[in-house]
Parts: C-alpha cells; structure tokens; sequence
C-alpha cells in the first residue's frame, strides 16, 4: 500500500505540474488538461494530456515536482532525465610504468551523460599537454565513456581522482574522490626471489660436493671384480731341482 500511495502522489504532482508548467501563460492564452487527476498502478504506462490555446510557436515542457526539486521530464518530444550522482572505478595504488584505467558511469540520465575528470579538484583537459599543470602525465579521456586510461602511469599521477556527469539538465552531479599512489616496482619483492634462487643453488651445490665426498659416486658397475692378476716369468734352476714354468698370484 506504501509503494502504491507513493506512486500515486508522484504521478499527482507530476500531472499537476505539468498542467502548470505545460508553457508559459502571457496575455489570454489558457492551459488545461481534461484529466484533473491521474491514478494508476505502479509500473503501468500512462497518459498525460495538455490542452493550450493562444501561442503561436509555444515551448511545451513537462516538469516533474519531487519535494522541492523540479525536474525537466520531456521537452521537444523528448524524454530528459538528469544525470544521478557517478559511481568510479579507480585503483588505489597502481605501478609506475604500466597501464591503468579508471572509469567513470551513470546510467539514470537522459540523454546519455558525458564526463569530466578532475585530479586534486582541477578539471583535466582532454589534451594532457595543453596544460602545464598535466604536462607530465600521459592519459586520455573519454568524455563519452568516461573512460580515463594512464599508459604509462608516471610518479606525477598520485593524487585524488572525482569525475562529473551532465547531460544538460539538471544539476550536473560529481562521484566521491578517491586517491590513486603512483608507486615504483617492488623492487624488495624481486630481490628476495633472486636471494631465494641463490640460496637453493648453494644447497644444491653442497649436496653434490657432499655426496663426492662422501664416495658416493664411486661405485663400480655390479657383477665385476677389482682383484689383480700379477703374472711372472719363469726363473732358471738346476737340474735336480722342481722346475716352474710359470706363476700367477691372485
């Protein structure tokens, strides 16, 4: 029942708004609607009509009444609705050198919002080098994506990044800032990883020593023997005596 009374006072405001502000009232020119009041159910079409006579190139707008904001509905048969307030996609930290990308989006206005990009609350030009204050940095920015890229990234990029939407009613609306470091490489991060490879190189290393050492190595093949044949000539002797021809030690 909430949801329902909620859509039929905004449908009742914005009819009689419309009524009101259907143009501008000058001499005996009238504006009237034939519907004095509007109820329909939530997420249902709806047709508003607006009757005037006396102008002759009249400027019709219809109006929507929120509380105390006025928004622009439709005007020249178009539909308009301002931009909501741009949510933003930026890293916190990014890498000096390589790529980064930050976005910026609305999707509530009518026509399509275009964006622009501030650092430090100073609106970034579309040209980095136009400016003295961008010279250093090189980016570029989309206006009508909203699409902001850094490529490369430079030390000079730190800062604290917003963009604004607008679509030409309205209020224009601005997302919240959100700071981005420019940082250097880890450098701490690949000298470790060197002493690390060093490390485990050394312990191989002494592994291989130590089994050398050790005669780890050195064994001979299975099945063979290491004793040695000594052979040695015959040695002359009388005759009475045994005679050897040969000998062999084992």
């Amino acid at each position: 029942m909430g949801t329902k009374a909620q859509a039929d006072r905004k449908l009742l405001h914005l009819f009689i708004l419309a009524i009101l502000l259907c143009s501008l009232a000058l001499g005996s020119v009238t504006v009237h609607s034939s519907e004095p009041e509007v109820r329909i159910p939530e997420n249902n079409p709806v047709k508003l009509s607006c009757a005037y006579s006396g102008f002759s190139s009249p400027r019709v707008e219809w109006k929507f009444d929120q509380g105390d904001t006025t928004k622009l509905v439709c005007y020249n048969n178009k539909i308009t609705v301002p931009p909501s307030k741009p949510t933003v996609s930026i890293p916190s930290s990014a890498t000096i050198g390589n790529r980064a990308v930050l976005t910026c989006s609305e999707k509530d206005g009518s026509p399509p919002s275009e964006y622009t990009w501030f650092k430090d609350g100073i609106v970034m030009p579309t040209n980095p080098k136009s400016t003295r204050a961008f010279s250093n940095s090189s980016y570029v920015l989309n206006p009508t994506t909203g699409e902001l890229v850094f490529d490369p990234l430079s030390a000079s990029d730190t800062g604290e990044y917003s963009c604004e939407a607008r679509n030409g009613y309205g209020t224009p609306m601005t997302s919240n800032a959100v700071r981005m470091e420019a940082v250097e490489r880890n450098v701490g991060v690949i000298v470790a990883a060197v002493l690390v490879t060093l490390i485990l190189l050394g312990i191989l290393i002494f592994g291989i020593w130590f089994a050398y050492s050790r005669g780890h190595f050195d064994r001979t093949k299975k099945g063979s023997s290491s004793k040695k044949v000594i052979y040695s000539q015959p040695s002359a002797r009388s005759e009475g005596e045994f005679k050897q021809t040969s000998s062999f030690l084992v």
